[in-house]
């Protein structure tokens, strides 16, 4: 095994530190803090919770990223001491902890460099993932369930809070469709690059000949609109409907038309809400997602006006983006970024974050030159 140039390698993460604060903008950063700090102290904060919780989320962010940052360079100190104690003292376990520290150091510094690569219009934003089965029948509905139960527990993974806000139950096994909420800043620009059609094959377990099912589910992943986003739709282009919630199997949940489904009728958008316990409040949860979906529209026409003057035709996202094959052999590949793992269990269990960097910096590059 070659012997290990620390100097050099200390040089190369001060440099790839001091490139990545450069980027983060350390004193804006330290700027918000002290803003957010005053607006937080205000007596009067929760008497609207709302805008209580938005203020105290943003301040945990900005200071969970300066602690991040002052952590890494905290972490370069100490292995340059490290280091220097196993050459003075000729420590082979010294030497080794520091191996250790430094490939830990790389993929620290790895992750940091795909978060400042969220700089989109939207990319700070909440997100709203909607997962809808496709082609496949009772297999795609079951695959649409292993992947919401994926996202929450990627989301669980990380402290993020989620909220599901309707569930459409296929008729003999998991998900027509399911919408939930990611409350947490950047939730947008890092599960954006998830958005498309996922693919499934394996074993079917509702085939009684077990036989090799391939089926489809898509993603969508929208931005959370805000207050000043001023996103307005007149009432006579909306189409309300009222229906009973209903949980597996077609079971009554309730016996009130509580669930509500919102039409734009310009557009044909469509968005329900079931999962609260009053029609005022899916109204008023529809209403935001609607807002949500119409903004992201609005922004793509926008963009897509600005393309076709300059001829761009990058490919969709909308195209298969990932296969998950559990027979006959276990692969989770990304098919844009050509990013690969065999533990297909903990793929499925939410341990996603190493396709969603690959997507983050292959959407930066426009390419797959970012592979892992």
């Amino acid at each position: 095994m070659a012997e290990i140039d620390f100097p050099a390698e200390i040089r190369a993460l001060r440099s790839t530190f001091a490139s990545i604060e450069e980027v983060s903008d350390v004193a804006k950063i330290k700027e918000d803090i002290e803003e957010l700090s005053e607006m937080a102290g205000v007596p009067d904060l929760w008497d609207d919770p709302s805008e209580a919780q938005k203020i105290t989320s943003k301040l945990s962010h900005r200071q969970s990223e300066l602690e991040r940052l002052e952590r890494i360079q905290s972490r370069i100190d100490d292995l340059e001491v490290l280091v220097e104690l196993a050459q003075d003292e000729a420590d082979a376990d010294s030497k080794a902890e520091a191996v250790t520290e430094l490939e830990s150091l790389r993929k620290s510094l790895s992750q940091l460099e795909v978060v400042t690569l969220l700089s989109g219009e939207y990319d700070a934003r909440e997100a709203v993932v909607t997962i809808r089965s496709g082609a496949g029948g009772v297999d795609a509905a079951d695959f649409a369930e292993m992947l919401l139960r994926m996202y929450l527990r990627w989301a669980e993974r990380h402290g993020y809070p989620t909220t599901v806000l309707d569930t459409s139950y296929a008729e003999e096994a998991g998900l027509k469709s399911a919408t939930f909420e990611v409350k947490a800043p950047y939730a947008f620009g890092t599960l954006v690059v998830e958005a498309g059609t996922h693919r499934l094959v394996r074993i079917s377990p509702f085939d009684n000949q077990g036989r090799r099912q391939t089926s489809f589910a898509a993603v969508e992943v929208i931005p959370l609109i805000e207050p000043t986003d001023h996103i307005e739709i007149p009432d006579n282009e909306i189409r309300v409907d009222v229906f009973r919630s209903s949980g597996p199997g077609g079971q009554s949940v309730n016996t009130t038309d509580s669930a509500v489904r919102l039409t734009h009728i310009p557009t044909g958008t469509v968005v329900s809400m079931q999962n609260e316990k009053s029609q005022l409040q899916n109204r008023a949860a529809a209403m935001r997602v609607l807002q949500s979906r119409l903004l992201l529209l609005k922004k793509e026409q926008e963009d897509a006006e600005k393309k076709a003057f300059a001829g761009d035709v990058k490919a969709s996202w909308g195209d298969q983006m990932r296969s998950y094959v559990l027979n006959p052999y276990q692969m989770v590949k990304d098919l844009r970024t050509e990013h690969e793992v065999g533990n297909t269990s903990a793929v499925f269990d939410g341990e996603i974050d190493d396709f969603i960097d690959a997507g983050i910096r292959w959407r930066a590059h426009g390419s797959v030159s970012a592979r892992k």
